[in-house]
């Protein structure tokens, strides 16, 4: 009967090592699928540009490297708030060690002396206090420096988002182009055909439409390019290689003043914030500096067992500042908290030459565009109309017809790239400014 009952349990062994594999590994095994499941998630199709900066500001890698900054000085808080470490040393004297007749129970007890102590430092000057403030100024400082960082990815990304838009109009334009060049071509094909129109003078007209081809694969080429930017910003598997960018080239009028964008990048500028509280840690670490020049004091108390002789003392101890009262940390920190005030100034002028040279950029470039609307994107298509009719009546030559269409190619694209500027200079506004003042 043992034998059976053993041998039953040693049956179940297999079925029950088969189970409590089987609970370790499911979790696993879930988990694994579930991030296989995470890292196949399909790639986004089609951005807006509040889509491309929202993306690009949670999946910047230089951002998040960045980032882990904060993360590394907040552990230094930690440090910094720690106190110092009692200390505790245990001795014996009088170890008769070359003597081994007299090595015996007795003598450990009589003869032998016994010595503990323990010490613990008192630091005075408050600088536990102090640097702990440092400590905590050096976080403000990265988490400003991080804000700088999401304030030129997302400036980036703008610019880079733009580019797309471009390259996504400028395509269009030369397809277009060559398209309604295609249809002069048939049409005078057909007149050589026809007898109305010269072979010499058609072939021409025939190569002129190599470089209508040539501008549609520069733009492709472009367009690439651009999505390419756009998707190291964002998260080069964030996005699908062909992303398509949801968004028009369209002028819109603003309505600021120079003194109130001014006003409010001095107040919201991060990497001004930053040179601002690092003008407060240069400070802060002055005054810890100076809170070091105080001597801390060493406090023990010692127990001592001679025999049947029990002793206790007390003792303190610290250093005589004859000569080291910290006078060169002192003086060096005065200079770097000089230096954070000129860096201070300087920063702060800076802000205001890039607001005033952002402003002026912005205001030329809308000038810009409100003369293409004036009149002349239409004066352009008017000359190509009429010059392709006159053309197909032989009222006109082909040199006038080529001159033409090279106008009107090169006004509109000229267009396109001045709303391409429009946008820019009002992204840059919004860099300069340190928050999004024009939307």
């Amino acid at each position: 009967m043992r034998g059976t009952s053993r041998a039953r349990t040693y049956g179940r062994a297999p079925f029950v090592l088969a189970m409590l594999v089987g609970a370790l590994v499911g979790p696993v095994a879930a988990r694994e699928q579930g991030g296989a499941a995470q890292a196949t998630t399909p790639p986004v199709a089609r951005l807006t540009m509040d889509e491309a900066v929202r993306l690009a500001i949670d999946r910047n890698q230089a951002l998040r490297v960045q980032r882990l900054t904060v993360d590394a000085s907040k552990a230094d808080q930690i440090t910094a708030a720690l106190r110092p470490n009692p200390n505790f040393s245990l001795s014996g004297s009088n170890v008769p060690v070359f003597s081994p007749s007299q090595l015996n129970f007795g003598t450990f007890r009589n003869d032998v002396t016994y010595d503990a102590g323990l010490g613990f430092t008192f630091e005075r000057g408050g600088k536990r206090a102090k640097r702990t403030t440092v400590a905590e100024d050096a976080t403000d400082v990265a988490e400003k420096n991080v804000l700088d960082a999401e304030r030129l990815v997302r400036f980036q990304t703008a610019q880079a988002f733009i580019g797309v838009l471009l390259a996504k109009s400028t395509l269009q334009l030369a397809q277009d182009n060559l398209k309604s060049f295609q249809q002069v071509v048939d049409l005078n094909r057909q007149r050589v055909t026809s007898g109305d129109l010269a072979e010499g003078d058609f072939l021409p007209v025939k190569l002129q439409q190599l470089q209508f081809e040539t501008d549609v694969s520069a733009a492709e080429v472009a367009l690439v390019q651009g999505r390419a930017a756009l998707r190291q910003l964002v998260g080069y598997d964030t996005v699908a290689e062909d992303v398509d960018v949801v968004g028009d080239l369209a002028y819109r009028p603003y309505t600021v003043s120079l003194d109130d964008l001014r006003v409010a990048a001095l107040a919201s500028r991060p990497d001004l914030q930053a040179v601002q509280s690092g003008l407060k840690l240069a400070q802060d670490q002055a005054a810890l500096e100076r809170g070091n020049r105080a001597r801390d004091v060493t406090g023990t108390a010692d127990y001592t067992k001679t025999g049947p002789s029990n002793t206790i003392g007390l003792g303190v101890s610290f250093d005589l500042p004859f000569f080291d009262r910290n006078q060169g940390n002192i003086a060096h920190a005065d200079v770097v908290v000089r230096q954070a005030i000129e860096a201070e100034a300087g920063a702060r002028f800076g802000v205001v030459t890039d607001v005033v040279t952002a402003f002026a950029g912005y205001q030329t470039s809308e000038k810009v565009v409100k003369l293409y609307q004036s009149g002349y994107l239409d004066q352009a298509k008017q000359s190509l109309d009429i010059s392709t009719y006159a053309f197909q009546r032989g009222a006109a030559s082909l040199l006038t017809l080529l001159d033409a269409e090279r106008t009107y190619r090169s006004t509109e694209l000229a267009y396109r790239q001045a709303l391409a500027a429009f946008l820019a200079s009002v992204e840059q506004i919004n860099f300069v400014v340190g928050k999004q003042v024009m939307r």
